[in-house]
């Protein structure tokens, strides 16, 4: 690992705003991220890791400890894939774009729909990336960690990370602890392998977002391409010139809600059903079990509603900003807030905290933000 001169969180991250922490250490290898991690904690300083920061609120004030960068990256082939898949060891600070870019070149389908989403590999597992229909929590196998309070190395499988709509047990929500603090070293996906001809694209999320018939065939090379462009129209793909995609992407995540809340909702506001657990694990303590099962509870009903619309039709259009202020919501996506240049992280989280009033008011629903926060109040 090497000391650097602390660099600036604007310049580190897609949102562009934050200071300076106190100490930066970058870490290029697995080691030096162990190494890294293990100074620190046992030096019972403030830290954090730092990938792409894609996902990131930074405040005004310098950070007042240690921020570790990952920039470990590559991936290899190995072992335990069945008949027609491949697995993927991944390092966590992998670009996630050039990863994507690779299996499709490759014929590797699982991740193709996930194409353009900034950051590095080892944040997807955290927040359970995903688009249109994707998600890792499809494709992932294990990951490699290491815990905060033991120090220790050890490969947890996906059904270990409480995988859910945008989060795990990994995620720190907000400003808040995660349930369980530890930091992902590698990951590692399984894919299937479908080459790079045309095939029926079964999923019907990603039918819908690309315009394409249940019986058109398209290859992953084209699902790659027409993903690129819908994320480019949204301002949702990195690129210097385009003030809308100075974000963290989606600020807000999509609610869920019960159905009896979402019947409360206007007519015309979109919403998909979210499949209950059919199968729940019902526990009986042996020394109770008297051969007889307790009745099922009915399955209850979710639906998630798009907090785009939410955010529209509470009056709060494109393009808005407060008044003297540098942040404002994307002309090209309602979900996400932009630095319109020379913002600072206190008028993104003011911008923020105003949209999520405006939606509780009109709604009656508390927005929840997606990025991670640091110094700042939401």
């Amino acid at each position: 690992m090497t000391e650097v001169a602390p660099i600036p969180f604007s310049q580190l991250t897609t949102l562009r705003v934050g200071a300076a922490p106190e100490r930066m250490v970058d870490a290029r290898t697995p080691d030096q991220l162990v190494d890294a991690l293990r100074e620190v904690w046992a030096d019972d300083e403030e830290w954090m890791v730092l990938g792409g920061g894609s996902n990131l609120l930074v405040g005004d004030e310098p950070f007042p400890g240690t921020v570790v960068r990952i920039l470990t990256s590559g991936f290899q082939v190995v072992g335990g894939a069945p008949a027609g898949r491949v697995r993927l060891r991944v390092e966590a600070g992998q670009n996630w774009d050039e990863l994507v870019a690779w299996t499709v070149a490759h014929g590797l389908a699982g991740i193709e729909a996930m194409s353009g989403i900034p950051g590095t590999a080892g944040a997807a597992p955290i927040q359970n990336v995903g688009a249109y229909g994707q998600e890792i929590v499809q494709t992932l196998v294990e990951v490699d960690l290491i815990d905060r309070h033991t120090g220790e190395v050890s490969t947890v499988p996906a059904s270990g990370l409480g995988l859910g709509p945008r989060t795990s047990v990994l995620k720190r929500h907000g400003g808040g602890a995660p349930e369980r603090d530890a930091v992902i070293l590698s990951l590692t996906l399984e894919l299937a392998h479908v080459g790079t001809d045309d095939r029926p694209l079964r999923d019907a999320r990603l039918r819908a977002a690309l315009g394409v018939r249940e019986d058109r065939p398209v290859s992953l090379p084209w699902i790659r391409e027409h993903v690129l462009a819908i994320r480019r129209s949204k301002g949702m793909v990195l690129d210097a010139p385009d003030a809308d995609t100075h974000s963290a992407g989606s600020f807000f995540q999509n609610p869920i809600l019960p159905e009896a809340v979402a019947q409360g909702l206007p007519d015309d506001c979109p919403r998909w059903p979210v499949e209950p657990d059919l199968d729940p694990v019902v526990v009986i303590p042996l020394d109770e079990y008297t051969g007889a099962l307790p009745t099922a509870p009915p399955a209850r009903s979710d639906v998630k509603v798009p907090a785009a619309w939410l955010i529209e039709h509470a009056g709060i259009e494109k393009g808005f900003r407060l008044p003297r202020s540098r942040a404002g919501v994307s002309t090209k996506h309602a979900l996400a807030l932009t630095n319109r240049g020379g913002a600072t992280g206190g008028e993104v989280a003011e911008l923020a905290r105003f949209i999520r009033s405006r939606v509780a008011a009109e709604f009656g629903i508390v927005l929840q933000p997606e990025p991670v926060t640091v110094g700042v109040e939401l």
